[in-house]
Order: C-alpha cells, then structure tokens, then sequence
C-alpha cells in the first residue's frame, strides 16, 4: 500500500511520521487526529482532489503540503506513487521546492442568514439547483456593477484553479503566479459574455440577480455546497496568506502543462 511505502521511505531517512488517524486504521496502524499540528510538512496521497480535501482539512496554509498522486490528473501533486524513493531522498537533502499559490478568502451569508467564512485555493462556483433552468446572478468588481449574468452559473477562480472547472467552462489557463482571478460564467445564455481576467487585489461581489425560480448553490473546491438567499452576498477576495505546495526540483508549471494536457513535447 502506498501509505506504508512512504512511510517506510521516509523513516528510512531518518524522517519522523506521523499518520492521521482515519488514514492510520487504513494499514492498521496508530494515528492522530490533527497530526498536522506542529508538523513540518503534510503529505497527502491521492489526486488533486485528496490534496484540497487535506488543505480545508488542515484549516490554514501555513504548513507546505505535498501531493503524491495515486489519483488521476494531479495537477497540483509532487510526484507519483512510482517516486516515493526519490520524494523521501530530495525531502532528507532539504532539495524540494516550495511554491507560493494565491488563495480566495470568501464570505457568504445562506438563506438562513447564517454567515460562512471560507479559503478556495481553486474555485469559488455559484450554480442553479436541481432542475435544469438558468439563474440570474449580479457581478460587482470593487463595489461597481460589471455584469447580470443569466446562466447555469458564476466560477471565480485562482491562477491554480483556472486548470479545474473554470478550464472545462472555457476559461483560459493562466500562470500560476500571474497575480490575478478569472470570473467564467457558465453556459452563458449571451454568447458575448466571456471570461474576464481581474488583478488579484480586486474585491469581487456575486449576488441573486432579480427573481430567480430556481435555487442558487454555492460552493468553495467542490465542498460544503449550500443555499444562497434572496439577499444573500458572495465576497471574494485574495486571501493573507498563500498555500505553499511541494515541488520536486526540476520540475516547473509548464512542464506539468505539457504532460497533463499532452502538449507538444509532454
């Protein structure tokens, strides 16, 4: 199991580990809830999808997290399961790379006027409900109005995001320390609204946008989906403080571009 080789290699190194609890009764093992406090370093094993789970999990972006993918994509992963050797040699050198990825910090109040503050390091999305019909939805950059949208819905994304869903919304990809958000509407029913590309020091505004019929879901990386209310308000903002990623060296942005996109020379 790869939990136990990377245990192994890591310990191997003279590197002490820690497992959490629920992962440790995987290989019957001991574990600690919170084994993220007071660590150097958390490492989660999956694909991107385990890794944004692990970051919200931990609460904070102080600690750097490395990914290794067991997963499909990873584009935001350190390595594969097949390098776990390698990973734990460059970790005892002290040879891996950190990477600073912006982050959203995001208020929203639900329909039952209960106030939530959450961290996005890909996505915030706001989608209609159950049934097929679209949603209006009112944009506002910096207090002034940009856009009512009427779509299936409103992605704001981080350079690190803009490889997820705003990607498959026909965003645009953008460099991971571009300093800036995209805001992607989703199936539009205006062909000319297209994606916009803000500077990351605007504040963004996302609210119900006249009488909508259908409901308004919203939710942060794909958790804690939840009902926006007819006066509800969606604040965006770049966060204080940036996740920091584990990268192996040698390894680069473009070149997790070209082989995971299957670009000329991936």
């Amino acid at each position: 199991m790869v939990l136990r080789e990377v245990q192994g290699a890591l310990e191997a190194r003279g590197l002490e580990t820690v497992i959490e609890r629920e992962s440790a009764g995987l290989i019957e093992a001991e574990g600690v809830e919170g084994a993220w406090e007071g660590a150097d370093l958390v490492i989660s094993l999956g694909g991107d999808g385990t890794l944004l789970d692990t970051v919200h999990r931990m609460g904070n972006c102080d600690i750097p997290v490395a990914g290794v993918n067991i997963g499909s994509l990873g584009f935001l992963t350190t390595c594969t399961a097949e390098d776990v050797d390698q990973f734990a040699a460059v970790l005892a050198r002290g040879e891996h790379e950190i990477v600073e990825r912006a982050v959203l910090a995001v208020q929203m109040k639900d329909a039952e006027g209960v106030m939530h503050m959450r961290m996005a390091l890909n996505e915030v999305v706001l989608m209609r409900g159950e049934t097929g019909r679209m949603i209006s939805l009112e944009a506002r950059v910096d207090g002034e109005l940009l856009n009512r949208y009427r779509a299936d819905g409103l992605i704001v994304a981080t350079p690190t995001g803009s490889t997820a869903y705003s990607l498959a919304a026909g965003g645009p990809l953008i460099g991971e320390h571009a300093g800036v958000f995209v805001i992607t509407p989703i199936c539009p029913h205006t062909l000319s609204n297209r994606s916009l590309v803000l500077g990351d020091g605007s504040v963004i505004e996302v609210a119900a946008g006249g009488r909508n019929s259908e409901a308004i879901l919203f939710t942060v990386d794909g958790r804690d989906v939840l009902r926006l209310g007819d006066r509800s308000v969606v604040r965006i903002e770049k966060g204080p403080t940036p996740l920091q990623l584990i990268r192996m060296p040698g390894n680069s942005f473009y070149a997790t571009l070209r082989g995971k996109l299957g670009w000329s020379g991936g």
